[in-house]
């Protein structure tokens, strides 16, 4: 009699295996499990006190916070401007999830955070490109010459939507004033290039000086623009011509990729070493010439393809975060 019990439950045993592994009642049984506790999970969010969903949004505002980077003066590249962080506003987070719905999901509110050192903490260095960490990239267009190609390159940037930041030779300015409002017209910076075009680093004292007033000047009666940044011409400066700009409130920048476009090359080759090297903060050097007038459509588009986005100089060397397309 009990080996016959024992038998039976064995037996019954066997069934249930069997129906487990083959009759889907396993899966019916994992399905339910895992439903359950992510049933749990909700209602456990959904139904938080205001201290439970604090300490949610507290916990998560740890894991989502990016660290500032600071400016730095680089062995190689000078002066390096920073980077904002960004970490979660939680009180506004907070805010936010108490007027939605029980179970919705929380919406993070974000702010960003300033460096400790940024660029105008820096003792006065040439800048050459923005920050590594800025997806950003910006067009320097050196104007002296070339106004032929000037509205043809305004069209194709508004076209692409993109601004770009024209540096202007004083000298320049003075004759073609109506040009240069023009280029304002269509949103773009304007920055000084000097006065005539010297080599900056063989002046005296009072005629560098001079160089660099004249043309902020201008910029300022003609235009009304603040000049704020100073591109040296023919890329040619030493330290005291840093110092001197510096002395009229303006920033020396250069370029980090150089067309080279006065010696006319291909547009094909140019739109080549652009997609070869551009990266993260690149300044692009160019001027008003048949080969960047022909090139600038295809270089908008490989910059875009790596997912940098175009600003003006301005832009690429603030500490202001941007996001990257798709983001």
């Amino acid at each position: 009699m009990y080996r016959n019990k024992l038998i039976a439950i064995l037996l019954g045993f066997v069934v249930v295996i069997v129906f487990w592994q083959w009759g889907g009642i396993r899966a019916f049984v994992e399905e339910s499990s895992v439903r359950q506790s992510g049933d749990f999970a909700f209602r456990l969010i959904a139904e938080a006190s205001d201290d439970e969903l604090m300490k949610i949004i507290r916990e998560e505002a740890a894991k989502r916070r990016e660290e500032p980077v600071d400016a730095v003066i680089d062995r190689v590249w000078k002066a390096i401007p920073g980077y904002n962080g960004i970490e979660v506003d939680i009180e506004k987070t907070f805010q936010k999830a108490k007027e939605l719905p029980r179970g919705a999901d929380i919406p993070y509110q974000y702010r960003e955070v300033k460096p400790h050192v940024n660029l105008e903490d820096l003792a006065p260095e040439p800048i050459y490109r923005g920050n590594p960490s800025k997806p950003m990239v910006a067009l320097m267009i050196n104007v002296a010459w070339g106004n032929e190609y000037i509205v043809p390159m305004l069209d194709t940037l508004d076209e692409a939507k993109v601004k770009a930041t024209f540096f202007l030779d004083g000298s320049w300015l003075k004759k073609n004033v109506e040009i240069a409002k023009e280029i304002q017209k269509r949103g773009h910076q304007l920055e000084n290039h000097a006065y005539s075009h010297p080599n900056m680093s063989q002046l005296d004292d009072y005629r560098a000086r001079l160089e660099i007033s004249k043309t902020k000047d201008l910029l300022k009666s003609e235009l009304n623009v603040d000049n704020r940044w100073f591109a040296p011409p023919s890329g040619d400066f030493d330290a005291r011509t840093v110092r001197q700009a510096a002395d009229y409130g303006l920033k020396t920048v250069l370029w980090t990729l150089d067309t080279v476009d006065w010696k006319k090359p291909l547009p094909s080759s140019i739109v080549q070493k652009i997609s070869a090297k551009v990266a993260p903060g690149t300044l692009i050097l160019m001027h008003p010439t048949e080969s960047s007038s022909r090139a600038l459509k295809d270089m908008i588009a490989v910059i875009r393809e790596k997912g940098l986005i175009l600003g003006t100089v301005e832009e690429t060397l603030s500490s202001d975060r941007v996001l990257k397309p798709g983001s």
